[in-house]
């Protein structure tokens, strides 16, 4: 990749790390030419960023609808591969990307990854084929750029990862309100500005409990070692201790462009008018806390699943992602999306080692599964 330029395909363009990511683009548009985009169903902001940005290739998932479009149509797979692209930004939602990934980390491609379910689903897959192909998996989680950035020029392995947590819109809700939260309730997260599958999964600290197994993969960590602390000031995003007792943190303004911006500049950090700095004379106090793994045990699901390894990731991710959407379309309950996610983990029957089609097999009876059991619910 020449130092000056990274050329990038963007899965996932128009949802909010993707709008995101576009915004650090607009910062240095000659550094960072758009080569490809991909969206899912929002035809009309896709199209107002292939007009600003004016990419060689897109994709969208309904390839039948007319349009006038005028750059080649690709499928997320091919487009991971092109050779023009030197960074692949991973910021689609849920398992659409799995493949995509693991097509651009054999192509040894530099892969800024966003999206948690493809490391949760396949990490084993996926670390091992990015030694053999010599790919870069960049994460843009702000956890874990976060200890990315902090184990930088460190040559002993951490004692402990410490993930903070937010702790979510509902820290200080009693159990009868939690069993009344409502969607419009969930999506007010206090904190970050995030699509509606991630900040469901923040309001019931699944969210956590993914970034856990990714971390897991992402730096060879036993679960054991990965901590969750509650840091509601959002200004941690991190910590490694080390063995001598020593403890390294990374600290921002809660903003996604910030990681964002570090993943596609690496190993530079660039001076950005637009990127908010903390106000010192106004940070009154930097507060933490244990998470109440009662009152959010999707947490720890989350953990056993991960543990627990072979498909069990996977029906976790699917799962969760159907119940999600049941809850955002007032089909269950908010306390419901565990009871989907604990019947359908305990009801599969794991595959130790999985190849990629049994993952998918996983995935594909999960939803089936959750499916049936939301139907019934009613």
């Amino acid at each position: 990749m020449d130092s000056k330029v990274n050329r990038l395909a963007i899965l996932g363009s128009t949802g909010s790390i993707g709008q995101q990511t576009l915004q650090v683009v607009r910062a240095f548009p000659e550094r960072f030419p758009v080569i490809a985009l991909a969206a899912g169903d929002n035809l009309a902001l896709l199209s107002q960023q292939i007009n600003e940005f004016h990419p060689q290739y897109i994709h969208y998932h309904k390839q039948a609808t007319q349009t006038s479009f005028k750059a080649e149509f690709l499928s997320l797979e091919e487009m991971a591969v092109l050779p023009e692209v030197d960074t692949v930004v991973v910021s689609t939602s849920g398992k659409a990307s799995l493949t995509a990934v693991l097509a651009a980390v054999q192509a040894g491609k530099r892969i800024a990854i966003a999206n948690k379910e493809p490391l949760v689903m396949a990490g084993e897959i996926i670390t091992r084929q990015s030694k053999k192909h010599k790919a870069k998996i960049i994460p843009v989680d702000s956890e874990h750029s976060a200890i990315w950035q902090c184990l930088q020029g460190e040559n002993n392995k951490p004692a402990n990862i410490i993930l903070t947590a937010s702790g979510g819109p509902f820290r200080a809700f009693t159990p009868a309100q939690m069993a009344a939260v409502t969607p419009a309730q969930a999506l007010q997260h206090p904190s970050w500005k995030m699509g509606k599958k991630v900040t469901i999964d923040s309001a019931t600290l699944m969210n956590k409990g993914l970034e856990i197994i990714e971390a897991h993969w992402l730096f060879g960590v036993p679960f054991e070692n990965i901590k969750i602390v509650v840091h509601p000031q959002s200004i941690i995003h991190s910590m490694v201790e080390f063995a001598d007792g020593s403890v390294k943190a990374q600290l921002s303004s809660p903003d996604m462009r910030l990681p964002i911006q570090y993943a596609l500049t690496y190993p530079q950090r660039w001076a950005n008018p637009d990127l908010p700095k903390i106000d010192w004379s106004n940070l009154q106090q930097l507060v933490f806390a244990p998470p109440d793994f009662q009152k959010f045990p999707c947490l720890q699901l989350a953990i056993d699943a991960g543990k627990a390894g072979g498909t069990m990731p996977a029906v976790l991710c699917a799962a969760d992602e159907i119940a999600v959407n049941a809850f955002l379309n007032g089909r269950i309950k908010f306390m419901d999306i565990v009871s989907v996610v604990g019947a359908a983990l305990d009801k599969h029957r794991k595959v130790s080692d999985p190849e990629l089609a049994e993952i998918l097999a996983a995935d594909a009876w999960t939803r089936d599964f959750s499916n049936k059991m939301i139907g019934k619910m009613k």
